[in-house]
């Protein structure tokens, strides 16, 4: 399996450059952490390897986490896999779900420790609970690459660990903007830094602690 590369990446807000130009190789096997303060271009960043990479493969977790309120747990999650069926089997899917979906879809979410809402509307639910649907269904879809931004903000403690193994687990590459260092680092075997819209640090995380990455802060 080849990796992906994002060559002379620039992102402009009006007449500013906010982002780049930049270059970065994603190989297989790599989970990228992405870390910076707030503004520094983690998000723009994501969406240029999103624009670039989306006939790769590529599963994307954004951080408003783009559900459907109205909709089911289950409902939301199956809709990772919605341009593998037709039309006309999805509709079917809205009143009467295939067994076998039911199934797939519930072992996931008891996965996430959160089967209990299969059928509540996501509407319904707090943040950390939407948050984790969101990831179920990044996980449903499948592909080669995940893009994920800040996808355990609202968790913590074992729920955050237990979402960050099963997303990094699932993606054979994946970067992921975060914004807990200690986590970022036992997660993702590689760490890349942003600051001003520039890389800053580009290592293995095994190189490093998170009082190395203050100074991105």
């Amino acid at each position: 399996m080849t990796g992906l590369v994002l060559a002379g990446a620039v992102a402009d807000y009006g007449s500013a450059r906010v982002l780049g130009p930049l270059d970065l190789a994603l190989a297989p096997g790599e989970r990228v952490a992405l870390v910076g303060k707030s503004g520094a271009g983690k998000s723009t960043l994501l969406t240029l390897m999103h624009q670039r990479w989306r006939d790769q493969g590529v599963a994307l977790m954004p951080q408003d986490l783009g559900l459907v309120p109205s909709l089911s747990v289950f409902h939301n999650v199956y809709m990772g896999r919605l341009d593998r069926y037709p039309w006309w089997a999805n509709l079917w899917t809205l009143v009467r779900p295939r067994q076998r979906d039911v199934v797939e879809i519930t072992a996931l979410l008891e996965r996430l420790d959160i089967a209990e809402k299969r059928w509540t509307p996501c509407g319904e639910l707090s943040g950390g609970q939407r948050q984790r649907v969101a990831a179920a269904r990044a996980i449903h879809q499948g592909g080669r690459v995940l893009l994920a931004d800040e996808p355990v903000s609202a968790l913590d403690g074992p729920q955050a660990e237990r979402v960050m193994r099963a997303l990094t687990e699932t993606y054979d590459m994946a970067v992921l903007a975060m914004h807990d260092l200690e986590l970022a680092l036992r997660h993702c075997n590689r760490v890349v830094g942003i600051q001003a819209g520039s890389i800053a640090i580009d290592r293995p995380s095994r190189e490093l602690s998170t009082s190395d990455l203050l100074d991105l802060y």
